[in-house]
């Protein structure tokens, strides 16, 4: 039992000493807030892992909350891509809620806490406001309005609300304490003027709650035991359990906030604000462009939902931040598609080769295995012919003993198919080899048996058959940034450290068999790398992205 306290992760033991102090099991319920302002990236799937993993943990509900206060910059769009991409990741919430669901009650609990004396309506700017509070080694200046009757304060808050003044005239404060060190507690605005339409409650609303108002709120309507979210909001804690304390009701649960260190990752950035700044100023192709740190773009550039969970397991649930390696990432992607990618042949940098003694004409379908990691994958036939492509690497004229692929006079294998021997080369005017001539061992066919086909030779090279290869665009992704933490300088414009070469398009040719995969299917381009078919492929020509390299010598610790 003591063994399996200390596997614990922090969070998990709040919730079982609160077990152990009273809280029932059918209370425990937790929830996941994004606020639909853009489209959710690598940082939030540690906070969709934590809330739904606990939800799984404890077979606690898990409600998805869009905070959706400001509507200025929230959209249906973000919503919808939202809701698709925690379901991606295999997770299902037990309600869809909005805070706009509370925006009446928000309205009602404020107007009390006006009337308990706790709250008043303020004619300052929010520079003003901001302004007066000063800085924590420093009183903050109470405003002028901080006494107004209470009365007056109702009436000019009730106007706000009907849209009778302008944005930015007026807004709504807490009676807090403007001495504090803590700047949150320093007579917080809660509501502010926007006279904006919401994506679901239209114009009905003039004013709008900010954050730590709506939110406690919205977790103790929702009877949220445990309120989990990023460090940052450590010092809102405070203020969240003010505003809890003046509106609950202590027979009912009383939420609780407690924050992990968010996620960086090293050579992304997680800022909403600068991810749509590469997407306004385009830097890249749009949120799900395979090279952003979004969830629709690493969907799109071939990632698995295990892989990203995996992930956040290995990273774990801590208290302090840090900066972990992409190349964690990319092993646990590559991990997960070794398991589960097809194995197919493909050829990116393409040269052809002739097998001069193999007869005019002929075709053979070859059996090849799909995937050896999987035990029922099975095999599939590809076509093998006279004329085919190989990878421009995999030959030299010359080269040393450690070189196992094919050589003028050297023999190689061809995968599934027949033993060759390179014999001589075509090259164009600037020396570069344009054909390469071989012969094979007709009786060296891989699995016939043969004790030709039993002979070793060291290297075994990937091809394509040139009458049956479709050409295709390869899409070859690297590090959008070029430095690990691109927005780590404050007075360096992250933009300056893009990477002019994070996607390269070259013309490669692909097995017959592909003809027909589905968009998003994990493939394997053997001896290459993992590779998923764009959602850009048309009838007339197919794409393929990158999703990670063969191999790598990054090793977990």
């Amino acid at each position: 039992m003591e063994e399996e306290k200390k596997s614990l992760n922090f969070i998990e033991q709040i919730i079982e000493d609160d077990l152990a102090n009273g809280l029932k099991n059918d209370q425990i319920r937790f929830r996941f807030p994004p606020e639909p302002n853009g489209y959710l990236h690598v940082g939030h799937t540690k906070a969709i892992c934590i809330n739904f993993g606990l939800g799984e943990k404890y077979n606690a509900p898990v409600n998805l909350r869009f905070d959706d206060t400001n509507p200025e910059k929230e959209e249906q769009e973000f919503v919808d891509s939202i809701k698709k991409d925690v379901e991606w990741l295999g997770f299902k919430w037990d309600k869809e809620l909005y805070a706009s669901d509370y925006f009446q009650q928000l309205y009602e609990w404020a107007v009390q806490l006006i009337k308990d004396g706790k709250a008043y309506v303020d004619e300052q700017s929010s520079e003003v406001i901001s302004e007066q509070r000063k800085n924590p080694s420093e009183p903050g200046v109470e405003s002028p309005f901080r006494n107004r009757p209470i009365e007056e304060s109702l009436d000019l808050f009730e106007r706000m609300k009907n849209g009778e003044f302008e944005e930015g005239t007026m807004s709504l404060r807490a009676k807090i304490d403007m001495n504090t060190p803590n700047m949150n507690m320093r007579d917080p605005v809660m509501y502010r003027i926007l006279k904006r339409p919401h994506h679901r409650t239209g114009t009905t609303w003039k004013i709008y709650p900010m954050y730590d108002w709506a939110h406690g709120e919205s977790d103790y309507l929702e009877q949220v035991s445990h309120s989990l979210c990023s460090l940052e909001f450590e010092n809102h804690r405070p203020l969240y359990n003010w505003y809890l304390e003046q509106v609950s009701d202590k027979e009912k649960v009383q939420p609780k906030q407690r924050e992990f260190a968010r996620m960086n990752v090293s050579y992304m950035i997680t800022s909403k604000r600068k991810l749509q700044r590469l997407v306004a100023e385009n830097v890249v192709t749009g949120w799900d462009d395979p090279r952003m740190p979004t969830i629709s773009g690493m969907r799109r550039k071939g990632y698995t939902p295990t892989s990203i969970r995996n992930f956040i397991d290995k990273v774990g649930v801590a208290k302090r931040e840090n900066l972990i390696s992409i190349q964690l990432l990319d092993f646990c992607v590559r991990e997960d598609l070794n398991k589960v990618s097809k194995r197919v042949m493909a050829v990116v940098d393409p040269v052809k080769l002739i097998i001069e003694n193999y007869p005019e004409g002929q075709e053979e379908w070859l059996d090849t295995e799909n995937n050896p990691e999987q035990e029922n994958a099975g095999t599939r036939q590809v076509p093998f012919s006279r004329e085919l492509y190989i990878e421009r690497e995999d030959f030299q004229e010359e080269a040393n003993k450690k070189f196992f692929r094919l050589k003028l006079g050297g023999e190689v294998r061809l995968k599934s198919a027949y033993i060759i021997k390179a014999e001589r080369v075509d090259k164009d005017e600037n020396g570069e080899i344009t054909t390469i001539y071989a012969t094979y061992d007709e009786k060296s066919k891989s699995g016939s048996g043969t004790e030709e086909s039993l002979r070793k030779v060291k290297g075994t090279l990937h091809w394509v058959s040139a009458n049956h290869a479709i050409p295709v665009d390869v899409k070859i992704y690297e590090n959008l940034f070029t430095v690990e933490q691109p927005d780590a300088e404050k007075d360096v414009d992250f933009l300056e450290f893009v990477n002019p070469n994070s996607v390269t398009t070259i013309q490669g040719f692909v097995e017959p068999s592909l003809k027909d995969v589905a968009v998003g299917e994990p493939l394997q381009f053997q001896r290459i790398g993992y590779f998923t078919k764009d959602q850009d492929s048309t009838d007339a020509k197919m794409v393929f992205n990158r999703t990670v390299t063969l191999k790598d010598s990054y090793k977990p610790e």
